[in-house]
């Protein structure tokens, strides 16, 4: 009889269930010439102890599904994918995707293409293998400007219009030697780049204030809340 063999082509034919999680997460941060290397490490550093901080374990811990995925991509002239998407749902997860974004070399080069790197981020989240509640893009960066590719307004409402959120981080200081270069930069954000339901900025004003602007920003999308100055949908 051949209706085993059959059966079991038709199995393996079959697309394989998307994992469901609370949130589908895109770390989208900025590594164009304006950051240094090691800059690049002090932002990833930043993201490692905000995954692996017990308020954002406690906040994953407390969805519908407990549980979050996540990837990591740096972005400048190209994106690069740093850590390839990871469930974290539990303390031992959140260290192995911390350790993970520590060690790689830079893989992201030249000047700024935002466009760009929000349709990479959308394209991430509609080729893995889960299904989220919530859709998010978390970009980050010093500067508004884009030198190639499509442009920001164009790439901010196609993302939109895909059902994902685009929230912002913009980064106002590096080294902190000298005054931010645009001291407006969460306003800038909020009127170019993000977009979507409840979309919002988390300003870093220093480098000492990275790593906790991160956490508040996780603390925030994780939970599906909304700082109070909220942004209207684009």
């Amino acid at each position: 009889m051949r209706v085993l063999p059959i059966f079991l082509s038709l199995l393996w034919a079959a697309p394989a269930f998307a994992q469901d999680v609370e949130l589908e997460l895109v770390l989208l941060a900025d590594a164009s010439g304006s950051i240094s290397e090691a800059e690049i490490a002090f932002q990833r550093q930043g993201y490692a102890e905000a995954l692996t901080d017990p308020a954002v374990l406690s906040a994953i811990a407390n969805t519908a599904y407990g549980s979050i995925a996540v990837t990591y991509v740096e972005w400048a002239s190209n994106t690069a994918v740093v850590v390839d998407w990871s469930v974290i749902d539990d303390a031992d997860s959140a260290r192995t995707f911390a350790d993970a974004l520590v060690a790689p070399p830079r893989q992201a080069y030249g000047r700024n293409a935002i466009g760009g790197a929000l349709l990479d981020g959308m394209r991430l989240i509609e080729t893995n293998d889960f299904d989220g509640w919530r859709k998010v893009i978390d970009f980050s960066g010093d500067s508004p400007n884009s030198y190639s590719g499509p442009s920001i307004e164009t790439a901010r409402d196609t993302v939109v219009a895909a059902g994902i959120t685009i929230n912002g981080l913009p980064i106002l200081c590096r080294s902190c030697a000298s005054p931010a270069r645009y001291p407006d930069l969460g306003t800038i954000y909020e009127e170019r780049i993000i977009g979507g339901r409840g979309a919002f900025v988390v300003t870093a004003y220093s480098e000492e204030d990275l790593a906790s602007a991160i956490r508040r920003k996780l603390i925030l999308e994780i939970s599906g809340l909304t700082p109070p100055r909220v942004v209207a949908n684009r």
